[in-house]
């Protein structure tokens, strides 16, 4: 087996690379001065298992190409099987026609990848199901929710409240509720019109609980701010989030940190920021456990399906 990054998360590589006991492969991921990207693999890979762990997440075009050129590199190497370890998949809130002549670019993209000669790919926590069936080639997506909820139990000895923060992730959250066993609550998020601000309505009772925001990606963290002040209106006594990744773009970070939320925990399938780091809410947990299992599973042709309790 052999193990293979680029640039997109190198903290999270090696941390893998620790958890299996495997060196990452020697190689050269470097931009030519018009920022192309070369890519050259110092080590005979002939005939191996080899995976490459590479997020797309920002910068997220040079960090698919990055993917891309990798496992046609392996492939022209001869590499007996590829497998792409992607713990964010950038692209995934494209994952439909949202307007007319509008594309659905989560399905282009597993085409370039699929067409790059990967052979197999392990995700996480995908903003919609749906994507697994835009790949033509076996696909894991594994799940954050066991990793938090270790988390949760550590952490909180008294029973809390599982909130979604909009209607959309509903399921996630409910099944977070199910594996602690604990009451849910809905924020329901509607804007009156064009230019006013969102209203939260609170669907559930939160008076008196500690309440945890549960979902798979914070951005602006506009929605989990809101929420937060949202939820403490309704009386609940604080209001934590776990979001798996943590994309936090343009000021998020700052935003968070002013914002009445205890505590921010997203997972490492991102590259943590300056910014992220220096806030004082935001705490982060490793999946590097979860996706070095996984590899070790695959690369044996064990099952993985028990990851997903």
């Amino acid at each position: 087996m052999k193990l293979v990054t680029g640039n997109s998360n190198p903290a999270l590589a090696e941390a893998v690379a620790s958890y299996l006991e495997v060196p990452l492969t020697d190689c050269t991921v470097k931009r030519f001065n018009d920022k192309e990207i070369f890519v050259e693999i110092h080590e005979n890979v002939r005939g191996e298992d080899v995976f490459i762990l590479q997020s797309t997440s920002f910068p997220a075009n040079d960090n698919l190409m990055e993917l891309l050129i990798l496992s046609d590199a392996l492939r022209r190497s001869s590499a007996r099987r590829i497998t792409a370890v992607i713990p964010y998949f950038g692209y995934a809130r494209q994952d439909r026609k949202s307007a007319s002549r509008t594309p659905i670019s989560a399905k282009l993209v597993a085409n370039l990848i699929t067409e790059a000669g990967v052979n197999r790919v392990i995700t996480l926590d995908l903003h919609a199901a749906q994507i697994q069936g835009f790949f033509d080639i076996p696909t894991d997506n594994l799940y954050g929710a066991p990793v938090m909820v270790r988390d949760i139990q550590d952490r909180y000895t008294n029973g809390v409240m599982i909130v979604s923060p909009d209607v959309g992730g509903v399921a996630r959250a409910r099944a977070t509720a199910q594996r602690i066993n604990a009451d849910l609550a809905i924020v329901d998020k509607r804007r009156p019109r064009a230019g006013v601000s969102e209203v939260m309505n609170i669907i559930g009772d939160v008076s008196g609980h500690a309440c945890i925001l549960i979902d798979d990606i914070v951005d602006s963290g506009g929605t989990l701010v809101n929420a937060a002040e949202a939820l403490l209106k309704a009386g609940a006594t604080e209001v934590s989030a776990y979001i798996t990744h943590g994309v936090l773009s343009d000021g998020a970070a700052e935003r968070i940190a002013r914002s009445k939320l205890k505590e921010l925990v997203i997972s490492d399938s991102i590259a943590l920021t300056d910014a992220v780091k220096s806030a004082p809410n935001i705490r982060r947990i490793s999946i590097a456990p979860l996706m070095g299992e996984a590899i070790a599973r695959t690369a044996s042709e064990q099952s993985v399906s028990s990851l997903l309790d």
